[in-house]
């Protein structure tokens, strides 16, 4: 059972992980001079400009920046209150709350992908960036962030099925 714990506790932190990374690093959408998030653009590594409200897609940005955030925020949460569910529950109860709010987290940072999944080109077009960046590819955060989705989802359920035993 400890050993099962462990796991749990470690998938948790991994999946926690993974959603700063993919919230924080410019990597959503990269190329050959040039790399973006949801917060910034950078050309040639030094020039680098914040998104802002000046850009006619800055509320799909918003959202993006709220859900990640969210998501980020939500599988903490998780971990704090599964950290105090495991002594406080009494055996043979479930982790209903922690997987709830797991199970958010991963709602979120759905979300914040799909969303920025459907909308990244029309946020560089309206911004006026060079054709290169049109010509892109998706950066390591945008894959980290679906597979922090993935991570958060089995976590949720995990949660959901987990019984405390001795």
């Amino acid at each position: 059972m400890l050993i099962l714990l462990a796991f749990i506790i470690v998938f948790h932190i991994t999946s926690a992980a993974l959603l700063f990374i993919s919230t924080i690093d410019n990597a959503w959408w990269v190329g050959k001079d040039f790399s973006t998030d949801v917060w910034k653009v950078c050309v040639n590594i030094t020039n680098c400009t914040v998104i802002n409200e000046s850009n006619s897609e800055y509320q799909s940005v918003q959202a993006v920046q709220a859900t990640m955030i969210l998501s980020t925020i939500f599988c903490c949460v998780a971990f704090l209150v599964f950290i105090l569910q495991l002594f406080r529950l009494k055996q043979g109860e479930r982790f209903v709350l922690t997987s709830t709010i797991q199970l958010l987290s991963c709602l979120c940072v759905m979300i914040a992908a799909s969303i920025y999944t459907n909308r990244h080109k029309d946020l560089h077009e309206s911004h006026g960036y060079p054709s290169e960046i049109l010509n892109g590819q998706y950066g390591y955060s945008f894959i980290l962030a679906w597979i922090a989705f993935v991570f958060t989802l089995i976590s949720g359920v995990m949660y959901l099925v987990l019984r405390k035993r001795k």
